[in-house]
């Protein structure tokens, strides 16, 4: 059951982060799996910032959060037919590699113009996005290279102040969570295990 004061922060953090994104900013937040920076996929400025913050190389991909199958449609150039079957029949969330991405910045797909998206099903990311109309950028709150954090307590200091937002809904939630399996399709319908 979720009291007044509680109701009144996850709102909170939804305007303070609407704000900050819209004005190209960095947010750090709880996905539906660990801790994430994310910003405006479709800013170029903000999209480089996030790989400053993590000491990123250029060329590695970046993770897009959406609210469902039609705001995927507008972000995946391709969406090959299993892809429809491996989400609906997933329990955890499930990161899925699409051949092609549209409509984002620079920085967000891969060389080979690959895009990684997750349709979320954690409250917080879906009000947020749904206000936001258009998906997060979800990077795990880590530097390149280091662990994941598998609640707010690992997250380093420095990227914390890094942050523009930091969200604080969930701050206080101890429980262990881990980044999501991911998969590649190909155009072709092949699957790839990237990640279990």
């Amino acid at each position: 059951m979720v009291n007044r004061q509680q109701a009144m922060s996850f709102e909170e953090d939804i305007y303070e982060s609407l704000i900050t994104l819209r004005e190209g900013g960095i947010i750090l937040y709880p996905t539906d799996t660990i801790w994430g920076l994310g910003c405006d996929p479709t800013n170029s400025a903000a999209v480089e910032k996030i790989f400053r913050i993590k000491s990123r190389e250029p060329g590695k991909s970046l993770l897009v959060l959406v609210d469902g199958e039609a705001m995927l449609e507008r972000y995946a150039g391709e969406v090959p037919e299993i892809a429809w079957e491996l989400t609906s029949v997933s329990d955890d969330p499930l990161t899925v590699i699409y051949p092609s991405g549209k409509n984002l910045a620079h920085g967000v797909c891969g060389d080979d113009g690959s895009v990684g998206i997750r349709i979320c099903r954690d409250e917080f990311c879906r009000e947020l996005i749904k206000r936001f109309r258009k998906p997060l950028i979800s990077t795990s709150a880590n530097f390149s290279g280091r662990p994941s954090p598998e609640n707010f307590t690992e997250i380093d200091k420095t990227l914390i102040e890094a942050a523009d937002y930091v969200v604080k809904y969930r701050q206080d939630d101890r429980r262990k969570y881990s980044s999501s399996p991911v998969i590649k399709l190909g155009p072709d319908g092949t699957i790839k295990i990237i990640r279990k």
